[in-house]
């Protein structure tokens, strides 16, 4: 797979939308990404690292974009064996956080806490779909750094989120403080969402915007696993317990093996069970993407 570099005029679309986060190029074994001035090179072979290396420099110089730091990453075919980037161009003196903006929204980025930085930027035009929905209350499942809350918050919403990682939500906090948004209105739940899906149902709360971004898998702390190929569909059925009429869900993965249309015959399958009814609706492809490549998504509005 090779999208090549992006060209002058699609960064300046995204300057003129005050964007300054979004991939570079795509190729069969790597791909780059830049948040602000730094860039980050994820690679599954050394060789492909060092030909992305060496394409950076000649695109930067051929439209005049100013490269700060250059980070890499290998793609480890396990999570387990996942590792922070590392620093391979530019001053290791200088912290290895940055702020990224989207569409005049700015979002926190650490290079040296994990293998993400904090911002998936595949989920771009979710995040944006989240702004032109306008919910009043939105349910933010696997928030991670809350990025699509802060994206509904700016809008007006409340919002709930929730993750198994306290570490996490506390990004999140802060990319809510570095949008000048305060938190009062908004709760974060360190938790298995598993569990605290029915624990709302029996509350009666209902949202009207849900977000399931699930990872492929994950370990909660006392050890239950959660993977997405056995565990979506029941996921999804709680989930739904908790929409509103003329509320809308997203349904987003990394998991190769659903891809769009295996994610609509799951969810067909989970409003029969539910007795719900639901249009579809796919995100616009990403201009930065090829085709195929990042998250796989779907929108339910239900009725």
């Amino acid at each position: 797979m090779n999208f090549g570099w992006i060209n002058a005029m699609l960064l300046r679309d995204f300057h003129a939308e005050a964007t300054d986060a979004y991939r570079l190029c795509t190729m069969e074994h790597g791909w780059v990404e830049c948040f602000g001035q730094d860039v980050l090179i994820s690679f599954r072979k050394v060789l492909t690292r060092e030909r992305l290396l060496t394409e950076l420099q000649s695109w930067a110089s051929s439209v005049g974009f100013h490269l700060r730091r250059v980070f890499a990453r290998f793609v480890p075919r396990k999570n387990q064996q996942r590792e922070p980037p590392r620093l391979v161009c530019g001053d290791p003196a200088e912290t290895l956080e940055t702020i990224a903006t989207e569409r005049h929204l700015r979002f926190g980025i650490d290079f040296g806490t994990g293998y993400s930085p904090g911002l998936f930027l595949d989920q771009r035009e979710n995040r944006r779909y989240v702004r032109h929905l306008a919910p009043a209350r939105m349910l933010n499942c696997f928030a991670y750094t809350c990025s699509f809350s802060v994206s509904a918050a700016s809008v007006g919403a409340t919002t709930l989120n929730v993750d198994i990682s306290k570490k996490y939500l506390t990004r999140g906090r802060e990319n809510f403080a570095l949008n000048s948004l305060k938190t009062i209105d908004h709760r974060f739940i360190v938790d298995d969402v598993r569990t605290v899906l029915p624990r709302l149902a029996r509350k009666g709360e209902k949202f009207d915007v849900i977000i399931l971004d699930p990872p492929t898998f994950s370990r909660a702390p006392g050890g239950k696993t959660f993977q997405i190929e056995h565990d979506f569909e029941n996921l999804l059925i709680a989930a739904l317990q908790l929409a509103e009429r003329d509320s809308h869900l997203l349904l987003s993965t990394n998991c190769s093996a659903l891809r769009e249309h295996a994610l609509e015959v799951m969810a067909r399958y989970c409003l029969k069970v539910a007795r719900r009814a639901a249009t579809f609706h796919r995100p616009p492809q990403l201009p930065d993407f090829p085709p195929g490549a990042g998250a796989s998504s779907i929108w339910l509005r239900l009725r």
